[in-house]
């Protein structure tokens, strides 16, 4: 019986990502060339999000500074909200939906670039924090699933959506996860050139 589960969800999860492969990347395409612009720029990229997709936004800045397969330079990126320190001083002024807001505020600017992951696009400190981008003029990348939600609504036609076409909560992390090896191979290869053949 736990075999057979076992088995479906990787079959759900290979299927989400045949299925959506030619739909999502034109805007993943777009999503990297505007990581690009913003490295090449001078600028630097936070990324966030909460519980698991705030897991995604640390490996993504892993991933920038600690590159993937091929060495390169490091790359300026930081996920907020992983300073403990930081995120109690905000909420002890009782501004906790402020928490990534505030670190946008604080480190952020113009040619900056901010990257959210979310489920939903729903949660209030994210959508905050998209709304103190605007403010700083920076350029906003999200990652959401079920139709983007709020986050969604309030991107700018310079910004970028890649949303995952799915209900459930572990597909669209396991199809972020993708997204971020495809925005991190995208920007190796702007940068690097082509992989020369070992052949």
């Amino acid at each position: 019986m736990f075999e057979q589960r076992i088995q479906q969800q990787f079959i759900d999860s290979a299927d989400l990502k045949y299925q959506w492969a030619q739909g999502l990347a034109q805007p993943v395409a777009e999503a990297a060339q505007a990581l690009l612009a913003c490295v090449t720029g001078g600028g630097k990229v936070l990324a966030c999000g909460n519980g698991a997709s705030g897991a995604l936004a640390q490996y993504m800045a892993a991933l920038m500074i600690g590159g993937v397969e091929r060495p390169r330079p490091e790359l300026p990126a930081l996920a907020l909200g992983t300073d403990a320190a930081t995120l109690t001083a905000v909420a002890r002024r009782g501004e906790w939906a402020d928490a990534f807001a505030a670190q946008v505020r604080a480190l952020g600017g113009s040619g900056d670039a901010l990257l959210i992951l979310s489920s939903n696009g729903n949660a209030v400190n994210l959508v905050r924090a998209a709304q103190a981008a605007h403010e700083r003029e920076m350029s906003v990348i999200a990652l959401t699933g079920r139709g983007g939600g709020e986050l969604g609504r309030l991107l700018r036609e310079t910004d970028v959506h890649v949303c995952v076409p799915h209900e459930r909560t572990p597909r669209i992390h396991e199809a972020h996860q993708l997204v971020l090896h495809c925005l991190c191979d995208s920007l190796d290869q702007q940068l690097l050139g082509e992989e020369e053949s070992s052949a």
